[in-house]
C-alpha cells in the first residue's frame, strides 16, 4: 500500500500574509482541523520539505492553509500547484469496508466465476455511492457500483477485486 497519501492540492495564494488556499483530495475537508503538520511538494519523494500547519479555515470547497515559515505572499506563491501529503500513519482511521481510492487504483477485477473484468482505473463520486470504473483488456469501460450487494471481495495482497455484478450490466463482450 501506498505510504503517502495526498489530501490537498495549493491552487493559489490567500491573502498577504502567506496562507495557500488548497482543494480538498478528501471526502471531509474537516479533517484538515487535525492535522499539526503536512508535507508539501509536486510529487512523493523521499525528500518532501515538512510544515507546521498554524492555521486552518474553510472557505467555499477550499482550504485556507498558513504554513511556519510562509510568511508572506511571494513564499507562498511558491507553493502552488503543490499536494498536500501526509503519511498513512496519520491518515483518519476508515470505516470497515472502506477503502482509500488511491489502494483501489490498478486492482485487478474478476467477476465471481474468476473471469477477469480489467483493471480499476478510476472512482467517480456519484452522492449515493461511488462507482468503480473498471477498464477491460479491449479499453472498454465498465462502471461498477460501489455496494456491499455488488463488491464480494477486496484483497490487497493479492491486488485483486471480486465482484457479483447485476444482470445486463455489462455485455459478453468485455
Amino acid at each position: 500500500m501506498i505510504q503517502y497519501l495526498q489530501v490537498g492540492k495549493i491552487v493559489n495564494t490567500h491573502g498577504i500574509k502567506g496562507e495557500v488556499k488548497a482543494i480538498p483530495l478528501t471526502d471531509n475537508p474537516r479533517r484538515f482541523n487535525k492535522l499539526k503538520w503536512a508535507y508539501v511538494s509536486k510529487e512523493i519523494s523521499n525528500e518532501m520539505p515538512k510544515f507546521d500547519i498554524v492555521s486552518v479555515k474553510h472557505h467555499k470547497n477550499f482550504v485556507i492553509l498558513k504554513f511556519s515559515g510562509i510568511d508572506d505572499m511571494n513564499a507562498a506563491e511558491k507553493l502552488k500547484e503543490h499536494f498536500v501529503i501526509i503519511d498513512r500513519k496519520d491518515a483518519v482511521k476508515l470505516p470497515k469496508d472502506t477503502f482509500f481510492i488511491c489502494d483501489l487504483i490498478g486492482m485487478n477485477v474478476f467477476d465471481t466465476e474468476e473471469k477477469k473484468l480489467g483493471v480499476l482505473t478510476d472512482v467517480l463520486s456519484t452522492g449515493s455511492n461511488d462507482v468503480y470504473v473498471v477498464k477491460s483488456d479491449n479499453n472498454k469501460e465498465i462502471l461498477i457500483p460501489a455496494l456491499k450487494s455488488v463488491v464480494k471481495k477486496v484483497c490487497f495482497e493479492d491486488n485483486k477485486m471480486v465482484v457479483d455484478l447485476p444482470q445486463g450490466l455489462i455485455d459478453d463482450e468485455v
